[in-house]
């Protein structure tokens, strides 16, 4: 090889190596350089959590409904541990309230005897009390570490309008109600203390310290009215109880604004108790259980008719006389009574299905389901409460006649009870319909801000409200549940009594009973529903619902002032 050649392939082996040294100083200062940064933070600094605190959720007078209270987490540093895992299960098992011999304690025992770990948890939520007595014991090597937990000033009131915080994969979660909907408010963010730290890994306690501090979550004010919750959970399990029913659920909103007042279903849980409970009753069944509304839902049939103009409270019904055929099937009236030549306005009072049906064919497909559409049946509420249900209204190429004339009376039509409550609330407010709501103020830090009502159009025209209103006072003045009703308020509602559908068929024994109404009728304060699975003392919601309905109407009256004309 000449000399050209060789200063050539020097001249190329110079070009290769530095390139070499450029790539690999390229590698460690850009690419690598987060890697190597992080693993020099971490030989230099040790890193401690800072939990943030959850923001509180308040009623509509300020008092707290949830809160935060003080819990510790006990747990064993097993290299430190001065006695036997027995020894120890033993100490700490009747403090903790668990037997010895249960399979708790078993567990307790089992994890203290763990080599392979350094440190193990053993129990959680322990009151301030608990670790005193723990701390007693003089035991080496057991620990505490504080944890924020959700406290319940007012008990499992409106637990399930509030939800409750679990374990999420990222920590504390809420699930359900206003936890689960405004999770991100009120968890705020987390911070962090940095410390530097020895070569063993201990912090240095004269060392630099930097501290991020966590930020707090935001304060969530409702519209429930304590009083008002108070009120109709107690009365909703005397009702229950009463009635002999299975289930039932209540709701009291303002039909104005949409702010619910109050909401409530039995059976409930307990919400400091919640892993305990069976996950069936979690969900709120006032926004997540659908039912078929029965005579309720014919005030919105017969008001979307009033609307369109093909009829008017006076108007007579030609086909009142007997049963009416309805293709295969033969539609009757509940008693089994018939009233000839009726009014629009008597056949709401008799709460009359043969009437209803001609309202309905009246009224004709087309137009009764834009204005089911327009009334909200099939979409959702938008409440601020996690864990909505959205039963779907069939399509209307689905529908048949059959169909048409059995939603005059609410059957075939499924609603939650909130759906329909918000509803009936349109013809309360003079045709407007609101958005039901329960957070009215967000707090934080930095100020507050106001949540204001928002509506969502015009469902049926003042007049068409003011016309079904009164012949809903009609109804309830010369209904069948007209013994039970206060003396001096008028009021505006309407019974209903809905057959169960089972496996394609409908259970002749068992009902769903419900009432709803507003008052004053003139100019509401508050629109009620109440509902009652399976009653057993009578199946008709003018017998349970209803006398339940005005028994708490009754004192609501009171705590708002409004006295009986």
């Amino acid at each position: 090889m000449d000399f050209t050649a060789r200063l050539r392939l020097l001249f190329v082996l110079i070009v290769f190596a530095s390139l070499a040294i450029v790539y690999r100083l390229f590698y460690w200062q850009v690419i690598a350089s987060p890697g190597l940064t992080a693993a020099a933070e971490n030989q230099h600094w040790v890193s401690f959590p800072l939990p943030s605190q959850r923001g509180e959720i308040l009623a509509s007078d300020g008092f707290p409904l949830v809160t935060n209270r003080q819990a510790h987490l006990l747990y064993a540093s097993i290299p430190d541990l001065n006695k036997s895992s027995a020894e120890i299960t033993d100490a700490i098992s009747p403090i903790l309230g668990l037997d010895k011999s249960s399979t708790e304690a078993a567990s307790i025992k089992e994890r203290l005897s763990r080599q392979d770990l350094v440190w193990v948890s053993l129990a959680r939520r322990l009151s301030p009390s608990t670790r005193q007595q723990l701390e007693e014991l003089g035991i080496a090597g057991l620990g505490f570490e504080n944890e924020n937990l959700r406290g319940y000033p007012e008990g499992s009131m409106a637990a399930h309008l509030v939800g409750f915080v679990g374990e999420g994969e990222e920590g504390p979660k809420g699930f359900f109600g206003l936890e689960g909907f405004y999770d991100l408010e009120l968890r705020g963010q987390p911070g962090s203390m940095k410390r530097e730290k020895d070569i063993q890994g201990s912090p240095i306690l004269i060392g630099q310290a930097i501290e991020n501090k966590a930020k707090q979550g935001r304060t969530l004010q409702t519209t429930i009215n304590r009083s008002v919750q108070y009120l109709v959970e107690k009365k909703l399990e005397d009702g229950l109880r009463r009635y002999g029913a299975t289930s039932g659920s209540i709701i009291v909103l303002d039909p104005k604004s949409g702010a619910i007042l109050s909401a409530a279903s039995r059976p409930a849980y307990d919400p400091l108790l919640y892993w305990q409970t069976d996950p069936i009753l979690l969900s709120d069944p006032v926004i997540s259980a659908s039912f078929e509304p029965g005579s309720i839902f014919k005030v919105l049939i017969m008001a979307a008719a009033l609307d369109a103009g093909v009829v008017k409270p006076d108007s007579r019904c030609p086909i009142c006389n007997g049963p009416k055929q309805s293709g295969e099937y033969t539609i009757e009236t509940w008693n089994d009574q018939y009233y000839p030549d009726s009014t629009m306005t008597e056949i709401i009072q008799h709460s009359d299905n043969v009437g209803m049906v001609y309202v309905a064919e009246q009224l004709g497909l087309e137009k009764l389901y834009d204005y089911l559409q327009q009334f909200g049946i099939g979409s959702a509420t938008r409440v601020d409460l996690e864990g909505e249900n959205v039963p779907q209204l069939r399509p209307k190429k689905d529908w048949s006649v059959v169909d048409l004339d059995t939603s005059s009376f609410g059957q075939g039509i499924a609603v939650t009870p909130l759906q329909m409550a918000k509803s009936v609330a349109a013809i309360a407010n003079q045709g407007r319909m609101m958005r039901p709501y329960l957070v009215k103020q967000v707090i934080s830090g930095e100020g507050s801000l106001d949540i204001k009502p928002k509506e969502e159009g015009q469902v049926i025209r003042p007049v068409t409200a003011k016309q079904i209103t009164e012949m809903m006072v009609n109804a309830v003045e010369k209904g069948e549940a007209k013994w039970a009703k206060p003396k001096g308020y008028r009021i505006a509602g309407k019974t209903g009594t809905a057959q169960i559908p089972i496996a394609g068929h409908y259970d002749q024994e068992k009902t769903i009973a419900s009432f709803i109404g507003f008052a004053p009728a003139d100019d509401p304060a508050f629109l009620m529903l109440v509902t009652l699975r399976e009653p057993s003392t009578s199946p008709w919601g003018s017998e349970t619902a209803a006398p339940l309905w005005f028994e708490i109407a009754k004192e609501i009256f009171g705590l708002f002032s409004i006295l009986p004309e």
